[in-house]
């Protein structure tokens, strides 16, 4: 099991030490805080992405929440604590730990791990306890197929967001394209929707390649499909592999009309790692500060937080998914099972819109595409959610 060296509480509820030794007494006398545990990745490959788009969400919120008296448990007040725990990009420190949670330290509330592999592992566990799992970085038919009714997937599911991709270039004119997709649930199961989508279409798909985890070196299979000259590349990748990718297309110089890589291509980091490279290179993103006004007051405080701004995909899904366990938790209590079924039943609203889900799945948000432009991940499709219009991808600088 994690030591204690690893686990991390979070029970003071304002920004700064001296605000919080003033607030947590306080807080503490409205009676017995709220637990609610997890596992992320600090370490490791996962953790790239986990300390992008979901721990920073969590220690954020529960921040806020306890600066305004605490967490409302059907009208009454009470502190959240966080009891959080390095996974180490484990499956199986992962699975040990939530079952370390759940059975034995018996926590109130349970948050998701990152990864669609680590949620696959931890659900069926999650349901055989009766904790609400509401899960912003899984990605996976397979996971929502399961039918596990305290399971909730937040994201669009990968038959969604390929299906997007698919449409924008058929909008487009695209008539070759060359993939590139990681070797494991996430990139197999998008892999599999995209060849589905594309099956409809007269897109050509001149050369496809699949790379391990913790892959160095991309530059051989670029290099093989700037020969084939495709009008688009597509790379299902995880956040280093990403950047990876990117880069290494600009240094072989495949520039195609159309690149697109995700997951990673939302985040803050990869606009400062690509500099002026990222313009014009689109990826999986779904809502941006200007979505919505609750959407930028989160965005605002996020940036003002971390000194780092959220992503512009499952950053904005892992705060609707807080949002949506905060109003079910008003509403009915901590009692589980009603929990389950509220948020079964009912349509929340967040800083993405209204959130309704249909089993496991998040019926209200369709399948997206963004791309980086002037510095904003805009959503460019479907034309319904877009913030701004598709501009031609500008040449590697």
């Amino acid at each position: 099991m994690p030591n204690l060296a690893n686990r991390r509480r979070w029970i003071q509820g304002t920004a700064t030490a001296l605000g919080a030794a003033a607030v947590a007494p306080r807080l503490w006398a409205q009676g017995a805080p709220v637990r609610i545990g997890y596992a992320i990745a600090r370490t490791g490959p996962w953790a790239a992405g986990a300390q992008v788009s979901q721990e920073p969400n969590y220690l954020l919120w529960a921040e806020q929440v306890n600066a305004a008296g605490g967490l409302s448990v059907k009208g009454a007040k009470r502190p959240i604590e966080l009891i959080g725990y390095d996974d180490r990009s484990e499956t199986e420190t992962c699975v040990r730990t939530f079952e370390k949670l759940m059975g034995s330290d018996k926590v109130d509330l349970i948050l998701p791990p990152w990864g669609s592999g680590a949620n696959f592992a931890v659900a069926p566990l999650a349901n055989r306890f009766g904790y609400p799992l509401l899960a912003p970085t899984a990605l996976s038919r397979k996971l929502i197929d399961m039918h596990l009714p305290y399971f909730f997937s937040l994201l669009q599911q990968p038959d969604k967001m390929m299906g997007a991709l698919v449409d924008l270039m058929v909008a487009n004119n695209v008539k070759t394209i060359a993939i590139v997709y990681m070797d494991d649930l996430f990139g197999l199961e998008n892999f599999a929707a995209l060849n589905s989508a594309l099956k409809k279409t007269s897109i050509q798909v001149v050369d496809r390649k699949s790379y391990p985890l913790g892959v160095k070196d991309l530059a051989p299979v670029l290099r093989t499909m700037k020969d084939l000259n495709p009008d688009a590349f597509i790379g299902i990748t995880y956040p280093p592999d990403t950047i990876l990718a990117s880069r290494q297309a600009r240094e072989v110089g495949f520039n195609p009309k159309f690149f697109y890589a995700s997951v990673g291509t939302a985040f803050q980091l990869y606009k400062n790692v690509m500099a002026g490279n990222a313009e014009g290179v689109i990826g999986m993103g779904s809502w941006n500060a200007n979505t919505s006004p609750e959407a930028r007051a989160y965005f605002e405080a996020h940036s003002k937080k971390f000194g780092k701004e959220p992503d512009r995909w499952a950053s904005g899904h892992a705060w609707a998914g807080l949002e949506i366990l905060q109003q079910s938790v008003a509403k009915v209590g901590l009692d589980r099972k009603a929990l389950r079924d509220n948020i079964a039943k009912s349509e929340f609203k967040t800083i993405l819109g209204p959130i309704r889900f249909d089993g496991s799945e998040n019926a209200s948000i369709p399948g997206t595409v963004a791309q980086w432009q002037n510095g904003e991940f805009e959503v460019v499709w479907p034309k319904d959610r877009a913030t701004a219009q598709l501009k031609p991808k500008p040449a590697w600088k």
